[in-house]
C-alpha cells in the first residue's frame, strides 16, 4: 500500500458563496495498491507509479470548484484511475476545516473507495 498523506490546498469548494468567494483549506489523503513486485526488484522508476503526477492530479482537481465533498472526492479519484490503470485498490479522503456548520466542528470529510 502507498499512502500520500495530508496534503493541503486551498479551495472554493462548497454550496455557500462565502465559501465559493473565500474559499477554505482541504487536506487530501490517498492510499492506492498496485502490483509492486517490478519496483521491489529491480528498484526503477518505471517500474513504480510516480508520487509526484498522483499529486499534480490531485492538485488540478482540487482547483477545480465543486458544491459537494462527495463530487470532489469522488471526481478526484476517478481522475486519478484514469491517469493510472494499473492501480487496483484506492481510498481517498477529502477533509475540509472549519465547515460552515451552526456550531464548533474542526472539520468534514468524505472518502470514497475503489476495488
Amino acid at each position: 500500500m502507498v499512502r500520500l498523506n495530508n496534503m493541503q490546498f486551498r479551495g472554493r469548494h462548497g454550496c455557500l458563496e462565502s465559501e465559493r468567494r473565500d474559499g477554505n483549506w482541504f487536506r487530501v489523503d490517498l492510499a492506492f495498491d498496485y502490483d509492486m513486485r517490478g519496483a521491489i526488484r529491480t528498484d526503477a522508476l518505471e517500474e513504480a507509479i510516480d508520487y509526484s503526477a498522483i499529486y499534480e492530479v490531485i492538485q488540478q482537481e482540487m482547483a477545480v470548484p465543486a458544491n459537494l465533498l462527495e463530487h470532489l472526492a469522488g471526481r478526484t479519484l476517478d481522475a486519478i484511475l484514469t491517469r493510472f490503470p494499473r492501480i487496483e485498490r484506492a481510498e481517498l479522503t477529502v477533509t475540509k476545516f472549519n465547515p460552515p456548520l451552526d456550531g464548533k466542528v474542526e472539520s468534514t470529510s468524505v472518502t470514497v473507495n475503489y476495488e
